[in-house]
């Protein structure tokens, strides 16, 4: 008699035999095992948190078809080619594909050869394709990238709100709707209009804890991202820019140095986009430089930088691209270079938008992003404070705030000044519901002489340029740590000013102590340097046998025509570097290592570990479990 299998047991064995881990990470059990009861599922985990293995290890297991939504055709086609390259049978139907190779696929599709089907939602809801699909025993059907059903989200397509009428075409199937990046309101929402039942709710750690979040003052902002790209020109990083213009001639200055960079923006020709696209995608261009067009769906887990070379719009939209970096769980840097220009800038656009409401709520955000980069406290805490999630630990020992603290300095005086002037310049305005800006309450402390300032006479203040000593790019940096403090508040009006809070007008009285961040030297413009001590996600290792070990994979890549992290991740190369496997029953240990890549190219990989080892010594390293 055989004995039934215990499920957990069955998708260990999966999990390890296809894919070559040993354990699940956070969550990912608790919603496979939900998918495997037939339930609606929703799942908000971050970037590189295994969302698509959730989908993927029931597909595998168990038979009929699970149909995934995917926003994107690179997205699709890099899912597949893993699959694939990892045994599993899997396709996708997009716009791609010509007519013979379609037929081929719908054929394979009717006889039941694939466990997993991709699908763009526009293809989704064509009458003639929803025929097909009721034929076909699908056993899930899951929404990548749930966020753009929401118009709350950051990226809505309104092709998404179409995918609920598959409740009725497909009754009793269940849904998975997975996202990385949602706050409550976003979360409601997708459950609302996908119309999920009863759905288990699944939502992990926003913390990313092997990205390093930095905050550099912005100035020669190039210059600063050469130095930086100087010590690694090696990795592969995304640099993100506010306008085509500042990719393609920021692109062109890093290939004049000697950098591998390409440009990436919705105004490239489609050929020319593509391919950039795969050069990065295959190692043989390093940096792309894009605007935020570029990122969704691309699964390229050996992003080891990220640098924003202007100001995002939002921290929701800054949280999910610095996200990019790091998703193979080694370490990644996150930059951001910040400036008041770049602040004016975003308020410029924000002025245009049409919409009172739409205008109210870019606003706000922009106003937490500012918050966000301005702050002296640790930068993580302030990402997962937004999402809702408490961060206790008081040092995340991975952000320039928390690494390297910011001095403070008896402020007292500064802010007395600029409490007493936000009162003496409303005060003395003949509409008494007047208030004004950060910039232009500067413009009053350091006597400047402007035309706005002579129609409210505010140079007839007794506060008129009392704040010389401080740079007038200083003084709003001050006024919004005193907004933050709870002395100030901006007020809710079409031209947002600034005005004392009750706590600020008894300070301002008692003439209290006011304790503020050293504001930042405008001079300077260094690199950040790696952090000294040993960051979440290293994998200490012989560095030249990496170095062998990835040009070998990169020859298989090429071989095969597909990434080089199809074949292998960095983690898994970098085990082998340190843990120097030279059979098949060691390969069978190193993470990553599935059954068919074993056999398709782990003797390669052992030969190059064992000729490494004839001509150099094995090393020893503290990390290491052997």
């Amino acid at each position: 008699m055989v004995r039934a299998v215990p499920e957990r047991d069955l998708l260990l064995g999966a999990l390890k035999r296809v894919f070559g881990y040993d354990t699940f990470r956070p969550l990912q059990a608790e919603i496979i095992s939900a998918a495997m009861e037939g339930r609606d599922v929703f799942a908000l985990l971050p970037t590189g948190g295994g969302k698509s293995l959730c989908f993927q290890l029931p597909a595998i297991v168990r038979d009929g078809l699970t149909v995934v939504v995917s926003p994107l055709i690179a997205l699709m086609k890099d899912q597949v080619d893993a699959l694939v390259a990892a045994g599993v049978s899997a396709t996708f139907l997009n716009s791609t594909l010509g007519e013979k190779e379609s037929r081929l696929r719908l054929a394979r599709l009717f006889e039941g050869e694939y466990r997993l089907l991709y699908v763009a939602p526009e293809r989704l809801m064509v009458p003639t394709f929803l025929e097909k699909l009721r034929q076909w025993n699908v056993q899930l059907v899951a929404i990548d990238e749930a966020h753009c059903i929401s118009e709350w989200g950051h990226d809505f397509r309104p092709e998404y709100r179409q995918i609920a009428q598959l409740r009725t075409e497909l009754p009793g199937v269940p849904f998975m709707a997975l996202t990385a990046t949602a706050t409550g309101r976003v979360r409601e929402d997708i459950v609302k209009q996908l119309k999920l039942t009863n759905a288990q709710t699944f939502v992990g750690s926003f913390n990313r804890a092997n990205l390093t979040y930095r905050v550099m003052h912005k100035n020669s902002p190039t210059q600063q991202v050469i130095q930086f790209l100087k010590n690694r020109k090696r990795e592969c990083g995304i640099i993100y820019c506010q306008s085509r213009k500042s990719c393609e001639s920021l692109a062109e200055r890093l290939t004049e140095k000697g950098f591998a960079a390409r440009a990436y923006h919705a105004g490239l020709p489609d050929k020319e986009r593509a391919e950039n696209q795969e050069l990065f995608l295959r190692d043989e261009v390093k940096v792309i430089c894009a605007t935020i067009a570029f990122g969704m769906g691309i699964n390229k887990p050996n992003v080891r930088f990220v640098i924003h070379y202007d100001l995002p719009k939002n921290i929701e939209g800054y949280y999910q691209e610095t996200g990019r970096a790091g998703r193979d769980g080694l370490p990644g840097e996150c930059i951001l270079l910040f400036s008041a220009g770049d602040v004016m800038k975003q308020k410029h656009f924000i002025d245009e938008i049409g919409d009172p409401a739409q205008k109210k709520i870019a606003r706000e955000q922009l106003q937490t992003m500012i918050g966000y980069a301005e702050s002296a406290g640790c930068r993580r805490r302030e990402l997962l404070n937004y999402f809702g999630e408490k961060f206790a630990t008081p040092n995340c020992k991975g952000c320039d705030n928390c690494m390297e603290p910011r001095e403070t300095w008896d402020g007292t005086l500064a802010a007395q000044k600029l409490l007493s002037c936000v009162w003496r310049a409303r005060e003395a305005s003949y509409r008494k519901d007047a208030t004004f800006g950060m910039a232009h309450h500067a413009e009053i402390l350091t006597g400047a002489d402007t035309e706005r300032i002579r129609k409210w006479n505010h140079n007839q203040l007794t506060t008129y340029g009392i704040g010389k000593e401080h740079h007038r790019n200083d003084w709003p940096l001050i006024g919004r740590e005193l907004v933050r403090l709870g002395y100030l508040r901006m007020t809710d009006a079409e031209f947002p000013g600034v005005e004392l809070t009750a706590n600020g007008i008894e300070v301002l009285k008692t003439r209290a102590r006011i304790d503020l961040t050293k504001l930042p030297a405008r001079s300077k413009h260094d690199e950040p340097q790696r952090p000294k001590t040993k960051r979440i996600g290293d994998i200490v290792c012989d560095e030249q046998l990496f170095e062998t070990l990835r040009r070998l994979r990169r020859e298989i890549a090429d071989s095969l025509g597909v990434p080089a992290y199809i074949v292998l991740g960095d983690m898994t190369l970098r085990e082998m570097a340190r843990d120097y496997p030279t059979n098949e029953i060691e390969l069978r240990r190193v993470s990553g290592f599935g059954e068919k890549k074993l056999e398709q190219f782990g003797a390669q990989f052992a030969d190059a570990i064992v000729k490494h080892l004839r001509s150099n010594p094995r090393q020893v390293f503290l990390d290491s479990d052997s």
